[in-house]
């Protein structure tokens, strides 16, 4: 006779598992079949976007997953009786496969809000990526701690204040991920810097684009289409140098010098000035600076016969005043901002006179492009002032002093 009940409690316990079986089966082929399915189609249907992007990270997939254990797992409580083997079993499996896919629904479902985000023009700004991936490495910490807890029959409370007496180690061990989350979040709250921007760190030998921002590093692909991986703790650590502010003014500076040849500048003749009149841009500036030192001299009764008394116009300073009225007829160069053109410190070298201006666009060829030209008519319009660029002499330079023929007393 107990041999008897034996038989039939062992029959009715598989009897139940058959049971747990096959609705399980045939809830996985309603979900992933039937539900999904429909899903699939009616977020390829909806002209909104966010759908389609869970639908592609599969967050229904995992989520149906999880409702799997959870039938599983009530299942087993109903139609097992306490203290059976098999319904523990059950439970433990239960437990851990809806803690590991409820979590990777969580993961799927952040991934696809940062799928979503960065399909905005304001989202592809933020560095979202690092405080993502800190979310996802506190939740499968904890996820670990449930399954463990689960399979041992423990309270997670006790595993979490054994934890605690880990805390140094874990710390090393986390060092950089706990830097990162940290540099991450200053980053993205104070917007120091965001996904392509144009960084230039030169500790790193950082020089381009970012393309990302993790949760441990930022990669930069320099100009030279090579990558760059930086900490992401060391920018808050180190300085850098972030562009941006550049690109978003809608000019660029170009700041440069010609070198002019010190033995050059001279005062301008009756000969040149009638040359230089004729230029449309140096007309009105001759007229009123020659009126203004012709009443300067008079009022002073100036001797103009010696070219040491009194004021006169000189060819490096009428060359200065045509270059600033060059750059302000420019038609690429930016009026709204800072335009000057200046004379520094002479040195071994010549006398710098530094173009200060900006050009109306930001992108780098353009730039280059209007930089270059502006120079290259600086240097062909020099000698129509008289004026020589400063060049160190060369071995042709020498060659040629070589060849100078013999003067004979």
């Amino acid at each position: 006779m107990p041999d008897t009940l034996a038989a039939i409690q062992n029959l009715s316990v598989w009897a139940v598992l058959a049971l747990i079986v096959v609705v399980a089966l045939v809830l996985h082929w309603v979900l992933h079949s039937l539900v999904l399915g429909r899903l699939r189609a009616l977020a390829e249907a909806t002209a909104t976007e966010w759908p389609r992007v869970l639908v592609g990270r599969r967050v229904f997939d995992r989520a149906a997953l999880t409702l799997q254990g959870i039938v599983v797992l009530a299942q087993a409580r109903v139609w097992l009786a306490p203290g059976e083997v098999v319904r523990a079993v059950l439970e433990v499996g239960a437990k851990a496969w809806i803690v590991l896919f409820a979590t990777l629904t969580a993961f799927a479902l952040l991934d696809g809000i940062g799928d979503f985000v960065r399909s905005t023009e304001r989202g592809r700004q933020l560095p979202l990526r690092g405080i993502f991936q800190s979310i996802k490495l506190a939740g499968a910490i904890m996820a670990g701690v449930l399954i463990v807890s689960a399979l041992i029959g423990q309270s997670p409370l006790i595993l979490l204040s054994g934890l605690g007496a880990m805390t140094a180690v874990l710390m090393l061990v986390f060092k950089d991920p706990i830097m990162g989350l940290v540099a991450g979040i200053q980053l993205s709250v104070n917007d120091m810097l965001r996904v392509g921007d144009w960084l230039e760190m030169p500790k790193y030998g950082a020089d381009g684009d970012v393309i990302d921002i993790g949760l441990t590093t930022v990669k930069v692909r320099n100009w030279d289409n090579t990558i760059t991986t930086i900490p992401t703790y060391a920018l808050i650590a180190d300085s850098f140098k972030n562009w941006r502010g550049m690109s978003e003014s809608g000019g660029r500076r170009i700041k440069r010098a010609v070198m002019i040849d010190a033995t050059s500048v001279r005062f301008l003749e009756r000969a040149d000035l009638e040359h230089l009149h004729r230029s449309r841009l140096l007309a009105e500036y001759l007229e009123t600076k020659l009126n203004e030192i012709e009443q300067y001299n008079r009022e002073l009764g100036v001797d103009l016969s010696t070219p040491i008394d009194g004021r006169r116009l000189t060819n490096i300073g009428t060359f200065r005043a045509y270059l600033t009225a060059y750059l302000l007829a420019h038609p690429k160069i930016h009026k709204g901002m800072t335009l000057m053109v200046r004379q520094l410190a002479p040195s071994a070298d010549g006398i710098p006179m530094e173009l200060y201006c900006f050009t109306n666009t930001t992108r780098w060829i353009e730039y280059e492009s209007i930089q270059s030209d502006i120079f290259d008519h600086i240097f062909a319009v020099l000698p129509e002032f008289g004026l020589r660029m400063h060049q160190s002499p060369t071995g042709y330079d020498m060659r040629q002093i070589g060849r100078i023929p013999e003067t004979r007393s």
